[in-house]
């Protein structure tokens, strides 16, 4: 078999599509939901804190010199960062307990069982016999 007839046929696996579409819906949605931390959720919460700005926040290690840029820490944006994992992974919590509560059949009753085995023939008998049909022996309680 030649290596593109494989590649083809792993690549055309259902799974394998599946988790493409999976990733490139993922990387929309971390999109959308980072917007929304920086563009809806930040700007009031930096309000409500005097005006701040996350995404300024940050420690000057070393000043610019010349070309050379400054070398600033910007723990506002690790700031922002967090918020938007925290969100990605309630929202992915919520959707996967969704989808198994869907999938999650109901239980089915034990059902009682209606026969039993003769101990003297071994064959399936009533669960209420008396005497075995097949061999004629007395069956005990």
């Amino acid at each position: 078999m030649s290596i593109v007839k494989e590649f083809k046929e792993f690549a055309m696996r259902g799974n394998v599509v599946d988790m493409a579409v999976g990733i490139i819906i993922g990387g929309a949605f971390g999109k959308i939901v980072s917007s929304f931390v920086q563009d809806v959720i930040m700007p009031p919460i930096g309000l409500l804190l005097g005006g701040v700005d996350f995404s300024d926040l940050g420690i000057t290690l070393k000043e610019a010199v010349g070309e050379a840029p400054a070398v600033i820490l910007k723990y506002g944006v690790f700031i922002n960062t967090i918020i938007d994992f925290i969100i990605i992974g309630f929202a992915i919590f919520i959707m996967i307990k969704a989808m198994n509560k869907m999938k999650r059949k109901k239980e089915v009753p034990a059902v009682e069982p209606t026969t039993k085995e003769c101990p003297h023939c071994f064959t399936m008998i009533s669960i209420k016999a008396k005497r075995c049909p097949n061999c004629t022996s007395q069956l005990s309680d």
